[in-house]
């Protein structure tokens, strides 16, 4: 075969491996079929393959690729689209994407009019892959960067343009629509109808003018929709535009036959004139574009509100001087001066002074943390009280503010599985409507009562405007981005719609005990006596003992003392007993703090504290004796504690019908403590951490849709095997990568909340498509004249261009109750 037949692809690689694997992974793809060649460049990590396109393609490279464990570098790309209108404007420009070569996965949300692309930078550019938008018709503009306040506002800037543009041809289409409404039916206003008899040359005059007038508001109120009917065609495609052009138009020309050349019809009344329902419609339909632009507009509020915590200007010391800089002139290692009262403007690491800060903005935590010298301290969050210097670790598009932005901005671009249904459905919507008004006027035309042509003609036009594909496209995407919004609102980062449709099927909730039912490091819970001894004695002699420990239980003790304001002294003779515990000599006595088998084997009696001790071993605690000078002088209890919020929490969960599972490490006998105290009933114990995954699979091969509730790094690959993954960090910590849904505050009420939004959007969902869906299938028969056997009625054009241009509008409208919603079980 001729070799300029063959194709070449080039794929950036990593993690091939030693030579061998590399000889093994040429040999596999050369055996591909359609595969011609193959030279595998470990040094640069890039694979060139040369394949017949007649017997494979490019995707399917790609999948043989993944499928030996290859992993591709990809750069993702984020840009804005203007001229969508329907549901199938998505599907034309996504299908135009992911043909584009080295493009892999391309997802375009109506609703924030914005395109999310995967691509190869070794095969294609962001500018390539805009000009495939260009090529199907569209505008490719620039999206604003993350952490920038100017970009949000241009974008604004130009949606308050666009609106006014819009209004503009409104009120200029509604003001000559008065006049060409009243003078279209002359035969119902008094005066007029003497003045301007049926036949009459003063009619036709008249209707001539009008035509005229209607001329300017369909050519220049109505120009967007001949722009994206002609878009549309080029691509042998329809959408919402292509309905109205051709419905507005049929109006316009027929009253242009009835007016120039009247003899054409058999009698005078059937030379009517329709040039009000194009003058109307045109008017109607651009006030509801209008409405629909300001109304999407709000939906992408939470975004605006993010974007709008970062502080402007920064106090930076330079060459010894404190000067006041723009935040984006922030440099990493600045060291940068806050004073109460003031933003912190990047993310870093205290170096001086301490002070109480408001991080609600970014966590939803409402208390504010105290942080001192060594602290992280998180840009855009507020200084209550005292002054500080931090020095700057991350910033621009690196702090954990634009990360969030970048992370809610992906989430709004991407769909819920139920989405990609419906943008399929659309695709056929356009065509299939202009087919049934064709039977509607051939069925009218042939069947129906005199004046035929008038009815047939009052058919076609009002079918063609009461179809709105808009609302069905807009009906998903734009409660998503108020349902992802609202959750970043309260510091909870939704990563996808697929994500938020599945945690509404959610019936089961795995949760990992450290760290996220109990605050994942040990403390001080109780200090038992014995005769002779008091609580801060026995302690102050344990935290003495443990003093310089890096042992969690012995730090934990020396804390609890610090709490109290103990003082504490240094051992002497110390020593660690592997197994047992530790022993010294403080103030002239021997003290042993440690297990009873230290206890019996030193041959000191335990006996009176034997309840003590199984009382608090029951509530999950870690108990250890302590004797000073052979006798037993106390107990001292450390426990990881739950944190203050879980136990309400896991009720809140439970109460919607999800079964609540603790998934530990610990032994049977502390995890069924533990569980107790939260109100859990199931519990999986002495799981080790590779076999996390394998628990919750087992899980969901009971049937259970599962959701797995960790720290986000060491709980990676069951996060990664449940349905819905929830990683629950803090700040800058939050382990974005490993989850579906992270929460940034460190707390349980996230998980109640992000189940309620997900339940409340996903609600607000159907509310949409059935709303969306009810409206086309009622109206549709109704335009095309099924009442009228029964009950006498035909649809009016200008009715049915009322209610489509208000369709779209009720959908968005629906969408933005979200952001009214409040949580029952969580804190919203």
């Amino acid at each position: 075969m001729p070799d300029h037949k063959y194709e070449k692809a080039e794929f950036p690689i990593e993690g091939i491996g030693p030579a061998f694997a590399t000889q093994a992974i040429e040999r596999i793809l050369r055996s591909t079929d359609g595969v011609v060649d193959v030279k595998i460049n470990s040094v640069d990590g890039r694979a060139y393959i040369t394949y017949d396109p007649r017997r494979t393609n490019f995707s399917g490279l790609l999948k043989t690729i993944k499928g030996l464990g290859v992993n591709i570098r990809t750069v993702s790309g984020r840009f804005g689209i203007r001229g969508m209108t329907c549901a199938s404007c998505v599907t034309h420009i996504e299908k135009a994407l992911r043909q584009t070569q080295g493009v892999l996965s391309a997802s375009v949300s109506l609703g924030t009019e914005q395109a999310r692309v995967d691509y190869l930078p070794s095969m294609t550019s962001l500018d390539l892959v805009k000009e495939a938008v260009k090529s199907v018709g569209y505008r490719a503009v620039e999206a604003p960067a993350p952490e920038s306040q100017e970009g949000a506002d241009r974008e604004q800037a130009e949606r308050e343009a666009e609106y006014r543009s819009l209004m503009r041809k409104f009120w200029f289409a509604a003001i000559l629509s008065l006049p060409i409404m009243a003078l279209s039916y002359p035969d119902l206003v008094p005066g007029l109808r003497e003045w301007m008899p049926m036949g009459s040359p003063e009619r036709r005059i008249v209707w001539g003018l009008l035509g005229v007038l209607t001329l300017p508001v369909m050519v220049w109120a109505g120009s967007q929709f001949y722009t994206g009917m002609w878009a549309a065609l080029k691509h042998r495609s329809a959408n919402m535009h292509t309905l109205i052009a051709i419905g507005i138009s049929a109006a316009f020309l027929y009253s242009g036959v009835a007016v120039a050349f009247p003899q054409l019809f058999p009698t005078a009344a059937l030379a009517e004139v329709f040039w009000d329902v194009t003058a109307v419609v045109v008017a109607l339909v651009v006030l509801g574009l209008a409405l629909e632009l300001k109304a999407k507009g709000r939906t992408s509020e939470a975004i605006k509100k993010l974007i709008g915590l970062q502080a402007k200007t920064a106090r930076v010391i330079r060459d010894g001087k404190e000067i006041d800089l723009p935040v984006e002139e922030v440099l990493a290692g600045d060291v940068v001066i806050v004073r109460p009262g003031e933003k912190i403007p990047v993310d870093g690491e205290i170096v001086e002074g301490s002070s109480a800060i408001d991080e609600s903005m970014i966590t939803g935590e409402s208390i504010p943390v105290e942080k001192r010298a060594g602290d992280e301290v998180i840009g855009a969050t507020l200084n209550k009280t005292g002054s500080f210097r931090f020095r700057a670790l991350k910033v621009g598009k690196d702090t954990a503010l634009a990360n969030i932005i970048r992370m809610v901005q992906d989430a709004q671009a991407s769909k819920a599985p139920i989405q990609r249904i419906v943008d399929s459905v659309a695709g056929y919507f356009a065509p299939a409507v202009m087919i049934l008004a064709i039977i509607a006027f051939v069925a009218w035309y042939n069947f129906g009562p005199d004046p035929r042509i008038i009815y047939a003609t009052i058919t076609l036009v009002t079918t063609l405007i009461i179809a709105c594909p808009c609302a069905l496209g807009l009906a998903t995407p734009t409660s998503l981005t108020v349902g992802i919004g609202k959750g970043a609102e309260n510091g909870i980062l939704i990563r996808s719609g697929e994500a938020l449709q599945t945690a509404k099927k959610l019936d089961t909730i795995v949760l990992d005990k450290t760290g996220t039912i109990t605050r994942g490091e040990p403390a001080l819970t109780d200090v038992v006596t014995a005769d002779g001894f008091n609580e801060d004695e026995v302690l102050r002699l344990a935290a003495s003992l443990e003093r310089g420990s890096e042992h969690p239980l012995g730090e934990a003790i020396v804390k609890g003392a610090e709490a109290r304001n103990l003082s504490l002294e240094k051992a002497a003779e110390f020593a660690a007993i592997a197994g047992q515990g530790v022993s010294g000599v403080l103030e002239g006595r021997t003290v042993l703090l440690g297990n009873a088998r230290l206890m019996r084997d030193r041959g000191i009696d335990i006996s009176g504290f034997t309840g003590e001790w199984e009382r608090l071993a029951e509530e999950g605690k870690t108990p250890m004796y302590l004797a000073v000078d052979s006798r037993a002088a106390g107990l001292v209890a450390v426990a990881d504690t739950m944190k203050p919020d879980s136990k309400a929490a896991i009720a809140s969960l439970r109460r919607m019908g999800l079964e609540v599972i603790m998934l530990t490490g610990d032994n049977l006998r502390t995890a069924q403590a533990i569980a107790r105290q939260a109100g859990v009933d199931r519990v999986l114990a002495e799981v080790l951490p590779q076999d996390k995954a394998h628990e919750v699979q087992k899980l969901q091969l009971e049937g259970k849709t599962v959701a797995m509730v960790g720290d986000g790094i060491n709980d990676a690959p069951a996060l990664a095997q449940a349905d819905v993954g929830l990683a629950i960090g803090t700040g800058t910590d939050v382990a974005i990568e490993s989850s579906d849904i992270t929460l940034i505050k460190g707390s349980l009420t996230g998980v109640v909340t992000a189940m309620d939004i997900s339940r409340a959007t996903m609600r607000n969902v159907y509310q949409n498509l059935i709303g969306a869906f009810g409206y086309n299938v009622l109206g549709i028969p109704v335009a095309m004249g099924l009442l009228y056997p029964f009950f006498g009625l035909l649809l009016s054009p200008l009715i049915a261009a009322a209610a489509m241009a208000f369709s779209s509008v009720t959908v968005v409208t629906n969408a933005n109750r979200l952001r009214y919603f409040k949580a029952k079980g969580g804190a919203v």
